[in-house]
């Protein structure tokens, strides 16, 4: 499979869709294949890095929002059965039960693995994240750009 192209479109910022995309992009990487992943809105909140958070240069909204979403990969909820949290324990502890990697574990392979990551800078603006606040490897981008991408792409998926 070597010389196709992944473009993972990540609109969602829910944990077990992180987790699917992850796994895509890892599975992609290993199979010789590049890889890239396009974040936009709720998807940021994968690339957020806790240790870099700030509210310096913020509205009011901005820093009220910053506070009530997710402060990074481990922090996002499942998108059914969160049971206010309990949900995910649970999946945390079947996953732990069954050796499986978690969220974070995914992540960093991406990231070792050489899969580029990329924010859309629309959606940044919008969400009132800086790109300071965002993993080093993550590339701000224009939907022009992630566009040009998606369409050399040998296959695009939207998560």
């Amino acid at each position: 499979m070597d010389n196709k192209h992944v473009n993972l479109l990540i609109f969602s910022g829910e944990y077990d869709k992180a987790l699917a995309a992850l796994i895509l992009a890892n599975g992609a990487r290993e199979s010789g294949m590049s890889v890239t992943m396009f974040f936009a809105f709720w998807g940021l909140m994968l690339l957020r890095d806790p240790a870099k958070m700030s509210q310096a240069d913020k509205s009011v909204y901005e820093k009220m929002f910053s506070v009530v979403t997710p402060q990074g990969a481990d922090q996002l909820p499942l998108s059914r059965m969160n049971m206010g949290g309990i949900g995910k324990y649970m999946l945390l502890e079947m996953m732990e039960d069954s050796h499986t990697p978690q969220l974070s574990d995914f992540l960093q392979g991406a990231r070792k693995k050489g899969v580029s990551f990329y924010a859309c800078k629309l959606s940044l603006e919008v969400m009132g994240l800086k790109a300071e606040e965002l993993l080093p490897e993550v590339e701000v981008l224009e939907v022009k750009d992630y566009l040009q991408d998606a369409v050399n792409a040998d296959l695009e998926l939207f998560i």
